[in-house]
């Protein structure tokens, strides 16, 4: 344990849980910063948290998770930054697992398993971002919305900016540091039952959210991915409708003809921000 390491945890309305969690951290890993971000509390998370030995650096009003992750991100003075939630549900031993794995690996994710989930619900979304992710990042996405995660600094403050404030903040760093080159794991994890109510995270408007990051990504690092699928189904529609067409009245018809130019403007879109992509991303690391 001889790595420099910042555990960071957002927490809101979390005094319950907020203190346990601190010192079972600063027990065991003593030499580790920990700092907690008030996210515009109610209760007294806060003080809880710095009597338990945590910096703590307060929101004047509820931001977001995402938010959180970032203040303490900017403020966090080690190479290794450890993200983890406030309610309990991870076990402070797991750090040492995703640290070792560091440098060897740019990040480290915590994967869950199946009854890691909140709900049945909730585990079935997660396997379908899962999937759409592993297509965008060409790589296995085992746990895309898992918080839990050891990053090197340089690798997360690079890709701070495109962090959302809201929860977020996982798929955006997950699929960042993928289409950027960096390397990642998965190394599992136990998760336990939240101790303090209800999770924050709404399955229909989060949800939403979740899908509309990934496909920001995936067209901010690889359009191709986007654009390509898009062109192709417009040009199959196409031919779909010029073969109905042709075969009810040998005629080719106006709507035949705007699917198959969507598909081909849709492709040389493509084709522009995919080079559009490449030079800002040799700009960016000149």
């Amino acid at each position: 344990m001889n790595h420099a390491v910042t555990v960071i945890i957002p927490a809101y309305n979390e005094e319950e849980t907020i203190g346990p969690l601190v010192q079972r951290i600063r027990s065991v890993y003593p030499s580790y910063e920990i700092i907690v971000v008030n996210d515009g509390s109610t209760d007294n998370t806060s003080q809880v948290a710095s009597k338990a030995g945590a910096m703590v650096l307060d929101h004047p009003y509820n931001m977001g998770n995402g938010a959180s992750i970032k203040t303490g991100m900017r403020k966090a003075s080690c190479d290794i930054l450890v993200t983890m939630d406030a309610d309990g549900q991870h076990d402070p031993a797991d750090i040492e697992k995703l640290v070792s794995g560091i440098p060897e690996y740019d990040m480290v994710v915590g994967e869950r398993s199946l009854n890691g989930q909140a709900s049945v619900q909730r585990a079935v979304g997660n396997h379908l971002y899962n999937a759409f992710a592993s297509y965008v990042a060409k790589f296995k996405v085992k746990d895309l919305t898992s918080g839990f995660r050891a990053v090197k600094r340089e690798a997360a403050l690079e890709h701070l900016p495109l962090f959302p404030n809201t929860y977020s903040y996982p798929t955006t760093l997950t699929l960042a540091v993928l289409r950027s080159g960096y390397s990642l794991r998965y190394i599992p994890i136990g998760v336990s039952s939240r101790k303090n109510g209800k999770s924050g995270i709404h399955l229909v408007k989060d949800g939403t959210r979740f899908l509309m990051i990934i496909i920001k990504i995936c067209t901010l690092y690889s359009p191709l991915r986007v654009f390509i699928p898009v062109s192709g189904m417009m040009f199959l529609l196409g031919l779909i409708n010029y073969a109905y067409t042709y075969l009810i009245g040998a005629r080719f018809t106006n709507m035949s003809a705007v699917l198959f130019m969507s598909g081909v403007i849709l492709f040389m879109m493509g084709i522009v921000s995919e080079q559009i992509c490449q030079m800002r991303y040799e700009r960016s690391h000149k």
